[in-house]
């Protein structure tokens, strides 16, 4: 058994022939979630996968092959239950792997007919998952979400050595129009000033200093972001601030067009918030800017030794105990966190990028830290 599983169950099903995978939203961790069903996918080339997925998500996945999605509409929750039920009322799966904690979602895992229901281990399943599964996947404290994620495909025999890696297409529209975007742009650094919290937004200030120094190096800078006004505001007062003329992109990109952007792009640097994992599964370099959260679990997974973070570090100041004393997904408040992130310590963090992935840029002018 696999030593990951730490309960009495086992797959009954040897191979099974069709799996049905619930991860409705968020962008982040439908990313995650995409490494956990393709390794499913390589294990069994010849079952097949159904993923129940949120409207918005789908945007970027709908490419991925030889899946079918059904997409949840959750702004309409009783049309869209009850759609599911009448179109699962025949349907039988050999496995449903029930990969989101939340009571919506078990709601909709109660609809799905499967012969078994894999859920997360009691100590991590929220908002009373464990009554909606009949098997659990091990207990995963101390684990990134990209590992938790891949510990329901290992349940199913993939082997718990194998890579992490994603494949994810990008049409030849999209990529075309990425390239008559920025192909002008030479070597780009994308920059996602905004989370969905706003206290976990870096300093305007810092932001700005930080692109007219990427510029003066040689870099284009590129925005992005999503259509949220006050993310619209705060991308226009950024560009309006900084040395230099950069590509606002932020609320004027699909999701699949921002894929093409961060696959193309140098390095992206962002706080914790969904093009971080965006540009994870397209190979591009990561620098994490991370307080609230601990980057251990949710930072760019391929990239934790480029996450600039303070999270340790306010954790024991503000309870005396390390981070491994709590529960792992402990998430800090405070409106001033993200500016104990240093401007200095973030450029240093920059270079070592450039050097240990070989990165640099033509120099326009002498740079200043």
């Amino acid at each position: 058994m696999d030593s990951l599983i730490k309960n009495k169950h086992q797959t009954h099903i040897i191979n099974p022939e069709t799996f049905c995978v619930l991860r409705l939203s968020a962008i982040g961790d439908v990313c995650h979630a995409v490494a956990s069903v393709q390794a499913l996918q390589k294990k069994y080339p010849n079952a097949k996968v159904t993923w129940i997925v949120g409207k918005t998500e789908y945007q970027l996945v709908s490419d991925l092959p030889d899946i079918e999605f059904i997409v949840v509409d959750k702004s309409d929750r009783l049309k869209a239950y009850l759609h599911l039920r009448r179109l699962f009322k025949d349907r039988v799966f050999d496995v449903l792997l029930h990969m989101q904690v939340s009571i919506r979602s078990s709601l909709i895992a109660a609809l799905v007919k499967a012969k078994e229901k894999w859920g997360y281990h009691r100590n991590q399943a929220r908002e009373f998952q464990w009554l909606f599964t009949t098997h659990k996947i091990g207990d995963q404290n101390g684990s990134h979400v990209v590992e938790c994620f891949m510990d329901f495909a290992r349940v199913m025999g993939v082997d718990k050595n194998s890579q992490v890696d994603w494949q994810v297409p990008i049409s030849k529209p999209v990529l075309k129009w990425q390239q008559s975007l920025l192909k002008s742009h030479g070597k780009y650094v994308v920059i996602a000033p905004c989370a969905s919290n706003f206290e976990r937004n870096w300093s305007m200030e810092r932001y700005v200093a930080l692109a007219n120094y990427l510029h003066q190096k040689g870099y284009s800078v590129v925005l992005c972001g999503s259509p949220k006004e006050r993310e619209e505001t705060f991308a226009n007062i950024l560009q309006s601030k900084v040395d230099f003329k950069l590509t606002n992109l932020v609320s004027r990109t699909s999701l699949k067009q921002l894929l093409a952007v961060l696959k193309h792009a140098e390095v992206l640097i962002a706080p914790d918030t969904g093009p971080v994992h965006m540009s994870v599964m397209m190979g591009t370099p990561v620098l994490g800017l991370y307080a609230h959260s601990n980057p251990l679990r949710t930072g760019p997974y391929k990239y934790l030794d480029y996450v600039v973070s303070c999270y340790e570090e306010v954790l024991q100041m503000k309870t005396g105990l390390p981070s491994n004393n709590h529960f792992w997904g402990k998430r800090l408040k405070g409106k001033h966190l993200m500016q104990l992130i240093g401007l200095q310590t973030v450029i240093e963090t920059f270079e070592r990028i450039e050097k240990d992935f070989k990165i640099s840029a033509k120099i326009k002018k002498k740079v200043t830290s």
